[in-house]
């Protein structure tokens, strides 16, 4: 996927300018309880002092190009952006049904699920180059849900950005615990998530009071954001990532 979705880049244009020299990228590994996790690293080496740190949810394929492409263009706009690893080092799916195997043990765990989130976040935080008082979270599809999951979760976080992420979790947010801000952007006739549970999700962000925003997009597909997926709509795609920025901006500052 990670060849596919570089290479589509350059017909974009809009989204970022990947290739400059000072851009660091490593692998990085660290523990959540006995598990090994290895997640990747990007950021500006050009720039001096700590500047606010971005976590990357991966979807349910697991840690791959995808996100850390993405890592990349985040260290151009100048955060600290960091691709957690849900799954563990030693747990990479090869095929959709080991995807789905994978996806659902942390769905149906979701104290380990949030573990794993905070175990991320942690390691974010760790890095020298990141403000640890400035951080946000990103993810796509399982990701996206797993960032609502670590905002639920009470996590010392500035804002959460979902990406076409499942909506629904059975310890739903409760007034007073999510310290952040909350975006979703959502395609509104995805197939993965019913109305009942995008009607049920705003419920819940209205109970229990949070400050979110949800951007619609009139679209019948799910990961519209995943260059070289079927389901990729570059409108939707454009329009998502300059919603983030702007977010972003709104909750470290310019």
């Amino acid at each position: 996927m990670g060849n596919r979705f570089t290479a589509s880049l350059v017909a974009l244009g809009a989204l970022s300018a990947i290739g400059s020299t000072a851009i660091v990228t490593k692998k990085v590994e660290y523990k959540q309880g006995d598990t090994v996790l290895e997640g990747f690293l990007a950021y500006d080496d050009s720039k001096s002092g700590p500047r606010p740190g971005v976590m990357i949810i991966h979807d349910w394929n697991g840690l791959d190009g995808y996100e850390e492409t993405r890592a990349k263009m985040l260290a151009e706009l100048g955060y600290v952006a960091f691709a957690a690893d849900i799954y563990g080092k030693n747990s990479r799916p090869k095929t959709q049904q080991e995807n789905g195997q994978q996806a659902g043990k942390y769905r149906s765990d979701i104290p380990l699920f949030r573990a794993r989130l905070q175990a991320g976040l942690d390691e974010l935080k760790k890095q020298s180059q990141c403000d640890a008082k400035k951080t946000a979270a990103i993810g796509y599809c399982f990701g996206g849900g797993g960032v609502l999951e670590l905002a639920r979760s009470g996590a010392e976080v500035s804002g959460v950005v979902s990406f076409h992420g499942g909506l629904g979790s059975p310890s739903p947010a409760k007034a007073g615990e999510v310290k952040g801000k909350v975006m979703v952007v959502h395609a509104a006739q995805d197939p993965s998530v019913s109305q009942e549970q995008f009607m049920g999700y705003l419920n819940e962000m209205r109970d229990a009071k949070v400050d979110h925003q949800t951007v619609v997009y009139n679209l019948n597909v799910h990961a519209f954001t995943v260059i070289g997926g079927g389901q990729y709509n570059a409108d939707a795609d454009r329009r998502s990532w300059i919603a983030m920025k702007d977010f972003f901006k709104e909750i470290f500052g310019s």
